[in-house]
């Protein structure tokens, strides 16, 4: 199992970033995907999930301002992140929970400044 995350970068506040995770090794289709953040000093904690079936659930903090997505042809999982605020700055990992075991990206650094 593998997870290649990619899209962090510098932006200032009230802007946008897209996070792509490459996923290969299992069978993504029947997989639940989540990204999950970490900011310094801080634990590591879980920004959004989707199911298989579509079905998504988000942390209260990102409510209304990301979105998580998937394409089972490309296996690859998506975070839309909008509205970016000072706070959102982490390291953001994509994971999965397969075969009795977590996996995750190797994380990608967001930070929002001016």
């Amino acid at each position: 199992v593998q997870l290649q995350a990619s899209g962090g970068g510098l932006v200032q506040p009230g802007g946008s970033l897209r996070l792509s995770c490459a996923a290969f090794g299992f069978a993504f289709s029947i997989a639940t995907m989540a990204w999950y953040r970490q900011a310094p000093g801080k634990q590591r904690d879980v920004v959004a999930s989707i199911l298989s079936s579509g079905i998504t659930n988000y942390a209260n903090p990102v409510k209304g301002r990301f979105t998580i997505s998937r394409d089972n042809s490309r296996s690859t999982v998506y975070l839309q992140m909008n509205s970016l605020k000072p706070e959102d700055t982490a390291v953001y990992y994509c994971h999965v929970f397969w075969d009795s075991r977590d996996y995750w990206g190797q994380g990608t650094q967001v930070t929002v400044s001016s």
